[in-house]
């Protein structure tokens, strides 16, 4: 399951001047030569994360935590001014979409001889309509969210065929729907069926193929156990890049 984010049952909490700082524990299988030190992450959506050995102590975690303090505080407040600047959309003309990683103006245009439509058009995503009225804003956000579906299931199409000759476990082709899901950029089924996010395709195309790689690598693997993670890297051995890189654009890809 490729989610956008997760949660761990394991939690801790250290104090950093008069602020609290929450944080989730992943503790890493034994005998992995690379886990003898805890490595610390701040999530875009800011929640922390500790990466630490199979035996750490809750002591031991806690000092590691109270070292970073200062530069984990300093990331959740980036966070929070990035935040400030993702406004809601209200479609209107002038306003950022994106598609397959690049950044495109909405341009709405009013011709009462048209059928209502969007299309690609010099860089911008041009949004005809048949009349102007109060409703204008809800119409466009319709069919910008029916052009995203349409032009996903074409997308994802194409880049499944791309990643399929990479995993040698899937047999036949697998199917796939495509739905709108809030914490999760794709899943896989225990009967082999994938369900990617539309929202996806706004990402650049590697980032689709991680997403694809991510879920078809569970027609193997139901878990996230080691064995998988180092099925994924043999398929694509930059994934963690590019994942940070789907994971930076995440609030501004599912802003609606």
């Amino acid at each position: 399951m490729s989610k956008i984010d997760t949660v761990t049952q394991e939690k801790g909490v250290i104090a950093y001047g008069d602020e609290v700082i929450h944080y989730d524990v992943i503790r890493k299988t034994a005998g992995i030569k690379t886990a003898r030190k805890v490595t610390i992450k701040v999530h875009p959506d800011q929640r922390i994360v500790a990466t630490v050995p199979h035996d750490a102590t809750s002591e031991a975690i806690q000092i590691a935590m109270l070292k970073k303090s200062r530069w984990v505080w300093q990331h959740i407040a980036a966070l929070n001014a990035q935040h400030e600047h993702v406004l809601v959309r209200k479609y209107v003309s002038g306003e950022t979409q994106f598609y397959l990683g690049r950044r495109y103006m909405l341009k709405i245009l009013i011709d009462p001889t048209a059928v209502s439509n969007v299309k690609l058009f010099r860089g911008k995503v041009a949004v005809t309509l048949r009349q102007d009225n109060e409703k204008k804003s809800q119409t466009v956000k319709a069919l910008i969210n029916q052009w995203y579906q349409y032009r996903a299931e074409i997308i994802f199409h194409e880049r499944l065929n791309l990643m399929l000759p990479k995993t040698t476990w899937v047999t036949g082709r697998p199917s796939f729907r495509i739905l709108t899901m809030k914490k999760q950029w794709g899943s896989c089924s225990t009967k082999g069926l994938l369900m990617l996010n539309p929202h996806l395709v706004k990402a650049p195309k590697e980032c689709i193929d991680y997403v694809i790689l991510h879920e078809l690598c569970h027609i193997d693997e139901h878990n996230h156990s080691e064995r998988f993670w180092r099925l994924l890297t043999q398929v694509m051995p930059n994934w963690k890049e590019v994942k940070a890189k789907l994971d930076d654009m995440a609030e501004l890809y599912l802003n609606e």
